[in-house]
């Protein structure tokens, strides 16, 4: 007899890779910045300065670069560099960097949400929606006021959007980036091509000379635009999702930082030089008059539809900018208030939303105010302000984790530390203090709201920061590796407890164990972490299956697993553990469209990690007639598996009786001679596995295989049947018949798919072995 116990883990889902990740960091560099603020950048540094000074924002990112890099990959967690800053400096510095970090994710919203305003009004200017430009109320035009509504409108969306739990997924993410790209992309093949045809296109960047404004240009329009390469400190933010973050922290930084880079002086190159208007004005000035809007007006210049295309593309940059700064920032102030560095409503989740809907709610707030108050250049000026502030910060922490945790494991160091890290920290100074001159409202509300910091810091005291469930694992007993192991996937405690009483005869019929899982699904709102606190509801669900464990003496595992993508973090369960069979239970309907089995299964029964059954249960109690329906693959040996499996299990308890029928149905107008034929074919197909089966060749009463397959069910308690060899397999999942099958017998129903005959070695000498070696022992 064996020894039932259990051990119960927690575990962090990773379904990010470096395509994924470079994606985010990219998506997050290539936004609204590039497409709002190239014109006034070029305003204040003119032609040859704009160039620079996107070039010498390239080379201050890639120095803050290597910070994050080699601190993203050495501390994987999310909160980027309030992590790195609390854990480099003191507790009252952490505490500094998760209150800037969390304004300065609000201001780069309220600039999204400005362009997106300008954009759209724009954009309704175009399809017949024409304002006033002459005062209308409080001494804004009807062309600002429509503006303003659409930027608060907008803003009010996207704050509900991630209080209901609603975040675009990676996939549309990814589409999103892409689309950036390519408008980015073709305007710079169009000016190009345009360039190409004006012989003295040269000259655009010779009136009156490539630094009108000096070098003080140059450093404005630097300050100005640092919050366009900013994103890739959400990079440093996934690593807790992140598919090696040792290495692909490190990755994903720096060729999102190159990616971005070389687009920026790409188009700042075609947009001074290609641009030809009627102004008199040199292009770098009249970009500047343009303002915002600059790279609508050049787009339409430059290539057809381009006005348009430039809408759309600079619509589609805010709306994924404004998703992801908007959760981004309300991650840290729930972080604080968890952690007591904030009042406690700040850490307040959403029973059913599972997000930090107050959080969320004091976001949008924040947004609003520096939105609707303050003019764009002192948005974007405040933005890129507070973000020099934190990663200037950052790199100092950098320098004192070198002191002060020297056994820290660095699978990348960055070089010439301190002093690369001190040369940065004097050039993102220099930039802070040229940001005054163009916008001493930026600097008055950051003051502001440090001083703000400072006081509830103070008050609210340096509480020690709660504990985010101490142990990861949680360990009860533990229990060697079983021979063979059972995924038991579960959701609700009565599917828990139908599965556990179909899995633990499979399990001990073999040896094995089950190995119980609960997926809790985190959403974007939430770092993987924080979705600790949703654990202490879900034990009782293992437990139920635990406890049938026991009954059926059966050894039990359990893992209670955070993850963002449900069924991936089924698969990847499954891989870990080294899983044989996966067991889902299916309702028998889906609320999901499009699709057969919902979104879960199908998923997985698409390119299942291991061996698949998926059940619907109709009846209960333990089958004693069992129907499996035959054809010659492997899917009709895993169904005899299972099927025989439970029939020895009914047996061997003493109830007896147990009975497997095969069954293969052929037209009804069969001849005896190919009716036998075919039954012996099986039969040697069948032969393997060695033990007796009831296998009967029948004419079917109807030409539909389902109708036969219900037909003749009707006498039995329970049909296993494997999944169909029909075109588009993956398509079609486990095939229509047994999808029709499950769907309208009466009886339960299991069907199962084979991963490969590989990973066990061949199933019938294995299963033949066992059955003997049983049969001997009884």
């Amino acid at each position: 007899m064996t020894t039932t116990s259990k051990r119960m883990s927690v575990s962090l889902s990773r379904g990010l890779g470096l395509f994924d990740v470079t994606m985010i960091g990219v998506g997050a560099m290539i936004g609204a910045g590039i497409f709002g603020l190239t014109g006034i950048a070029a305003g204040k540094a003119g032609s040859g300065g704009l160039l620079l000074a996107f070039f010498l924002n390239g080379i201050v990112t890639s120095l803050t670069g290597l910070t994050y890099a080699e601190l993203g990959a050495a501390i994987p967690e999310a909160g980027g560099g309030y992590i790195f800053v609390r854990r480099g400096m003191s507790r009252f510095w952490g505490f500094f960097a998760g209150w800037i970090s969390w304004f300065s994710n609000s201001v780069a919203c309220s600039l999204y949400s400005v362009i997106f305003g300008a954009f759209f009004v724009e954009l309704l200017g175009m399809v017949g929606f024409h304002f006033s430009s002459e005062p209308v109320l409080f001494g804004l035009s009807g062309f600002q006021i429509a503006e303003k509504i659409v930027t608060l409108s907008v803003i009010a969306l996207f704050t509900w959007i991630n209080i209901r739990g609603a975040t675009e997924t990676g996939t549309v993410g990814n589409i999103i980036t892409t689309f950036k790209i390519i408008v980015l992309l073709s305007l710079v093949v169009f000016g190009l091509i345009a360039m190409m045809n004006m012989p003295n296109w040269s000259i655009n960047f010779q009136d009156p000379g490539p630094f009108p404004n000096g070098l003080s240009g140059v450093l404005l329009a630097m300050g100005l635009t640092f919050v366009a390469f900013e994103g890739y400190e959400i990079i440093a933010q996934s690593g807790e999702e992140l598919v090696s973050p040792q290495k692909n922290v490190p990755r994903a930084i720096f060729l999102s930082i190159a990616i971005t880079v070389a687009i920026y002086l790409l188009v700042a190159f075609v947009s001074i030089g290609a641009l030809v208007q009627d102004s008199g004005l040199p292009n770098w000035m009249y970009l500047g008059q343009e303002s915002e809007k600059a790279m609508i007006r050049t787009a339409n210049a430059i290539m057809p539809y381009g006005a348009l295309i430039m809408i759309i593309g600079g619509l589609a940059s805010t709306t994924s900018a404004l998703n992801a700064t908007i959760y981004s920032s309300s991650r840290v102030s729930y972080a604080m208030g968890r952690g007591g560095d904030l009042p406690p409503l700040f850490g307040r989740v959403h029973r059913r939303n599972r997000t930090p809907y107050i959080a969320i709610f004091l976001s949008g707030v924040l947004i609003v105010f520096m939105a609707t108050l303050l003019p764009i250049e002192d948005v974007a000026g405040g933005a890129s302000l507070t973000f020099l502030i934190l990663f200037l910060m950052a790199n100092l922490s950098l320098i004192r984790l070198r002191k002060k945790e020297p056994n820290l494991h660095r699978a990348f160091r960055a070089p010439l530390v301190p002093w690369l890290p001190y040369l940065t920290v004097a050039l993102q100074g220099l930039l802070a203090i040229m940001l005054f001159y163009l916008s001493w409202v930026a600097w008055l509300a950051t003051v502001l709201w440090m001083s703000l910091g400072v006081m509830v810091f103070f008050r609210l005291g340096a509480r020690e920061e709660a504990e985010k469930a101490a142990d990861t694992i949680l360990l009860e007993e533990t229990i060697a590796k079983r021979r063979y192991s059972l995924l038991l996937p579960v959701a609700s405690t009565p599917e828990a407890r139908q599965l556990a009483r179909l899995a633990a005869p499979l399990a001990l019929q073999n040896e094995g164990e089950i190995f119980t899982l609960h997926v809790i699904k985190v959403p974007q709102q939430l770092g993987l972490s924080d979705g600790r606190d949703f654990l202490k509801y879900k034990r009782p669900l293992l437990e139920e299956v635990i406890s049938i464990g026991k009954e059926y003496d059966v050894p039990v595992r359990t893992q209670l697993r955070l993850g963002r993508d449900i069924p991936q973090s089924i698969m990847s369960a499954a891989q870990e553990r080294d899983a044989d069979l996966i067991l889902l239970g299916w309702p028998g309907h889906t609320e999901s469209s499009g699709s057969a089995f919902g979104t879960i299964i199908d998923v997985i029964s698409a390119n299942p990690p291991c061996d698949l059954a998926v059940v619907r249960f109709v009846r209960g109690g333990p089958p004693k007639r069992i129907l499996v329906p035959v054809v010659k693959n492997e899917n009709t040996q895993l169904a005899l598996w299972i099927a025989l499996s439970q029939a020895d299990f009914v047996n061997m308890k003493g109830d007896g009786g147990a009975q497997v029928v095969a069954v293969h149905f052929v037209p009804a107008d069969t001849d005896e001679g190919t009716i036998s034929t075919i039954w012996q074919e099986l039969r040697e197909e069948l032969a393997l596995l060695n033990v007796p089966i009831d296998l009967r060749v029948v004419r079917g009463m109807d030409d539909d295989l389902v109708e036969n397959i219900l037909m003749y069910s009707e006498d039995f308690d329970e049909i296993v049947i494997g999944a169909a060899d029909e075109g588009l397999l993956e398509q079609t999942l486990f095939g229509s018949i047994p999808q029709r099958v499950a769907e309208h017998a009466v009886v339960n129903v299991i069907m199962v798919k084979r991963y490969s005959p590989l990973k066990h070695g061949i199933l019938g000498r294995w299963f033949s072995r066992k059955n003997r070696s049983r049969r001997k022992g009884s």
